[in-house]
Formats: C-alpha cells, structure tokens, sequence
C-alpha cells in the first residue's frame, strides 16, 4: 500500500487523492490581483499550472501527499522569550532544510514506483513546485486548512511539512482515509495575535506578514513593521504557537517520530553579530538550513528591524 511505504519512510502523515483542479481557483485570481502576495511574482506567473495538476504532469491522475512532523504537539505552544539582544528563528528554520530531507525519501519513493510501473509517470514536489499542497493535503486527509491558512492535523497539530508526488498512476483513497472536518469552529486567536493585521478568516496578506517581511521580501521593509516584530529574526510562528491545536495533548498510541535531522540547531541568533555578518558569516550559519533564503542584505535589514524595536519588545539590542 502506497500509504504504508510512506510511513515506512517516516513520513508521519500520508494520504491520497485525485489529481483535481484546484477548488479555490476564483480566490487564488483575486488573491493575486489585490496584491497579497507582495513581490513573491512566481505565485501570478503561470497560475493555470499551479490550479491544475494535469498541467504540471501532462495525464496526472493522483496526488500522494505526506506530511513530515518538525515540532511535536505541545512542543510549539506560547511563546518563546530569547536572550537579552537575540532575534527568534521560526522552528521550521531551526534544523536541516526540509527541502532536502523530505525530497530524498520522496524521490526513493518514485523510484521504487517506476520500477514497479514502467508506464507511469512520477514528479516528487516539496514547496518549490507550482502545486496547491495544502489543498490536496486536505484532501487527502492530513487535515483541514485552519483560518491562518496552514494545515492543521487534529491529533498533531500544525508543525510539520508538506510534500507530495504527482503520477499518472490511477490510486484509490485507503478505505480508511476520511478527509478532516473544520475544527476551527468560532476560534479566531491566531487572527487577533497576528502583530501586523495580516490574517483574516482562511486568507494571508502575505505582503504583511512578518515570515513574508523576512524571508521573502527582498527590499526595504515597510516603515510601520517593524514596530510589530516582536523580535522574529527569520520568520514567524505566532499564528501557530497561539493555536489550541497545537496545545500539549497526548497524541495516542505511538506518537510519530520526528526526523532528528530537524533537531534545533539554535532557537535565536544575536542581532548586533548579524547586523555585522560577512558573506562567510552567512554561509557558515545557513549551510544546509531553510536559512539561507535570505541573503546577506536581508538579514543584516531584519537584524536592523529587531534592534530599532519599540522598547520592551523581545529581541532589544
């Protein structure tokens, strides 16, 4: 079974689905003429590619989707205060880069399949290919698409990774798979602790969020952000960490392991030493960590950023 060679590999969450157009179609156009998603350009070019998976594998029929677990539930819960003159790292940045862990196993993965289907075609994606994850996520049962807009597992949280393989391999649901009700209910705390008013009900201005202001962003900040840092040095988990999803909770059973290759390597690093970082700097602190996105003039901007904070706000210089 496709699912259990999944877990087999690790993955702690695996499910299938039909290769489908994306239901959200409408919203991702107008997300993307109102300008939500800042100067990230490769979201608007070619969105016919990124709604359609058929488009992206010529005769797609199904869609594995895995979820990688980085944080164990309970482990992400309230914030974290860093040292005097630190600026917090978001946990996903905080080990190895996902991008390389998760594509060898879902590369192995497709290997064995074509071995096993000479006629079919396989195509390993993890976030840099123009798919809707979190979509086929859900319908593949790894969740639901919480207001934040992230997926969330109501046993595991929202801390893990997505990644999938389209095929054109036909593949039927596990008779268990179930797709995840909304269990967001009437919650709206990840909405009202966003410092930068980015998030309304299942929809991200990603142009004022602060992972998009400090990863993604690759000029100068807007003047009234930051202000609202609240000393995050590279990305944000705030929507996350206020998350009762995400609250400490028995998970069950054998809880899935988490790959130690996302063992923490720091949680903060000291804003005054990035303000003054080299290139060897950056590179010696970003090798083989998500980290790197950003390059030298970025952090050295975000350093500045957390430093010229309102006082009293973590990360102070």
């Amino acid at each position: 079974m496709i699912v259990a060679r999944c877990r087999d590999l690790g993955f702690a969450l695996a499910g299938v689905c039909p290769a489908q157009p994306s239901a959200r179609g409408e919203f991702f156009r107008a997300w993307l003429r109102e300008g939500r998603h800042g100067t990230m350009a490769w979201l608007a070019r070619d969105p016919d590619t990124r709604l359609e998976p058929a488009r992206l594998l010529p005769g797609a029929r199904s869609i594995i989707m895995v979820g990688d677990l980085y944080v164990p539930r309970g482990g992400g819960a309230g914030a974290e205060q860093p040292p005097p003159g630190h600026g917090k790292i978001a946990r996903y940045a905080r080990g190895a880069d996902y991008h390389d862990v998760m594509k060898g196993r879902l590369h192995a993965l497709c290997d064995a399949l074509r071995r096993e289907h000479p006629s079919q075609q396989f195509r390993a994606c993890v976030d840099t290919a123009p798919l809707m994850e979190r979509e086929h996520a859900a319908r593949a049962g790894l969740g639901w698409v919480g207001k934040h807009t992230l997926l969330i597992h109501p046993v595991l949280g929202s801390y893990f990774f997505l990644g999938g393989v389209v095929t054109t391999l036909p593949l039927e649901p596990p008779p268990d798979q179930e797709q995840t009700a909304d269990h967001c209910g009437t919650c709206t705390r990840c909405i009202d602790a966003c410092p930068t008013s980015a998030i309304t009900p299942y929809s991200v201005d990603a142009s004022r969020c602060i992972a998009y202001l400090t990863i993604e962003n690759r000029g100068r900040e807007p003047a009234a952000q930051p202000a609202a840092r609240e000393g995050w040095l590279f990305g944000c988990d705030i929507c996350q960490e206020v998350c009762p999803h995400n609250s400490p909770r028995d998970a069950g059973g054998n809880p899935p392991n988490i790959d130690p290759r996302y063992a923490p390597r720091c949680v903060s690093l000291p804003i005054l030493a990035v303000e003054a970082w080299t290139d060897g700097d950056r590179a010696q602190a970003c090798r083989n960590r998500a980290m790197r996105r950003a390059t030298l003039e970025m952090w050295r901007r975000n350093a500045s950023a957390c430093r010229n904070q309102s006082p009293g706000t973590a990360g102070r210089g």
